[in-house]
């Protein structure tokens, strides 16, 4: 079977981009795990703020919040819900609040300051001197992952694009373009795009093109049953907390609350385990705020958060390898992202006019960037 374009990662980024090409290609999306988004898609803390990562991640959060607000045809649910988000500060932190302060004033985006007085009145058990003031970020949300990613492979099945689920991939260069063996069958194509998350790296190496230096970083997650009581219903509406550092974030999570040492322990693509001390961490730093005593470790898991060295996301045709384009290095933004990545990563792919802004963008994220070639 012959296709123009065959994406390998059925990811959030993967998926996403997909859907986008497949309005004028024929698309194949290869998954080499049973199910797509098992790693980082399905790991996700799924909250949406418009200050997480640097400026280009930021425009690119900020451009896709009218999609998740209306999503369309086909995305069963609503995409966000409310949630709101503190940054905590502690006396020693104030240049990275005036800093935060400043991204906000720059992208209009609303940031109100709270004592902590205010602060307690929303989150009761924060303890007494423990912040010396918050940053309330209220328009932040959380992020309906599954069916963000689940929408895109119904739009994407709905515009043809062939899904084939585990599935490794044998890669080799023709005259033409790809050949893929997958098993007993072969597929070909004009262009490939690495969307291979963790595995973006090995993938492009294994194509004959050169590392971008992508480098897959551990991060832990745990789940905690709350205190005793009628905590967990006044729980449920309490704002997401991230240190303002990132040392740190917790939020409620399904009745319980959700924390982790914002930990990112560079790592071999793998499926990511949790380790204890880095779950007993996540509890230390977060009870360094809240007067929350730990009954039970409901759950844990690790992500792998794939990072190129200037934490940008890698995107377009590879400079030395035709018919190879990089979709990778979207580290913990991906799901974010999504909704504007995809679009423009798409037009770049399909060779599509671009607008000044989405110029620069691209270009910002070009595989041959030079803080990608020091890192490679």
């Amino acid at each position: 079977m012959s296709y123009d374009i065959v994406i390998i990662g059925a990811g959030m980024a993967g998926a996403s981009i997909a859907a986008s090409a497949a309005r004028t290609k024929r698309v194949a999306l290869i998954e080499m795990e049973k199910a797509p988004g098992y790693h980082t898609t399905g790991r996700s803390a799924a909250l949406y703020t418009e200050l997480y990562g640097n400026d280009i991640v930021r425009e690119i959060t900020s451009a896709g919040r009218s999609f998740f607000e209306a999503p369309p045809n086909g995305f069963m649910r609503p995409l966000l819900y409310r949630r709101g988000c503190f940054y905590s500060v502690r006396p020693d932190q104030q240049r990275q609040a005036e800093a935060l302060i400043a991204a906000a004033s720059a992208r209009a985006i609303e940031l109100s300051t709270f004592s902590p007085q205010q602060m307690t009145q929303i989150i009761p058990l924060l303890k007494p001197g423990a912040v010396a003031f918050g940053l309330f970020e209220p328009h932040s949300m959380d992020i309906d992952v599954d069916g963000l990613h689940q929408g895109y492979l119904r739009w994407s099945k709905e515009l043809g694009v062939k899904i084939l689920l585990g599935r490794k991939p044998q890669i080799d260069r023709t005259a033409h373009g790809w050949s893929i063996a997958l098993g007993d069958d072969t597929i070909s194509c004009s262009v490939i795009v690495n969307a291979a998350g963790a595995w973006a790296d090995s993938l492009a190496q294994e194509c004959g093109a050169a590392a971008c230096g992508l480098v897959p970083h551990r991060r832990t997650v745990a789940l905690v049953d709350p205190p005793e009581g009628s905590m967990a219903n006044e729980m449920a509406d309490w704002p997401a907390v991230i240190d303002i550092a990132e040392e740190f974030y917790f939020k409620p999570e399904s009745g319980k609350l959700l924390c982790s040492p914002a930990d990112e322990h560079p790592s071999d693509p793998c499926d990511a385990a949790p380790e204890e001390i880095d779950i007993a961490i996540a509890i230390d730093r977060m009870q360094s705020l809240l007067d929350y005593p730990i009954h039970r470790v409901a759950s844990s898991w690790a992500g792998l958060r794939t990072f190129t060295i200037d934490k940008t996301p890698v995107m377009g045709f590879d400079p030395e390898v035709e018919g190879f384009f990089w979709f990778a290095g979207q580290g913990g933004y991906g799901i974010q992202m999504a909704p504007t990545l995809s679009e423009l990563g798409a037009r770049v792919l399909l060779g599509d006019p671009l607008s000044d802004a989405d110029r620069r963008l691209a270009l910002a994220m070009k595989p041959c960037r030079r803080a990608l070639r020091e890192a490679a």
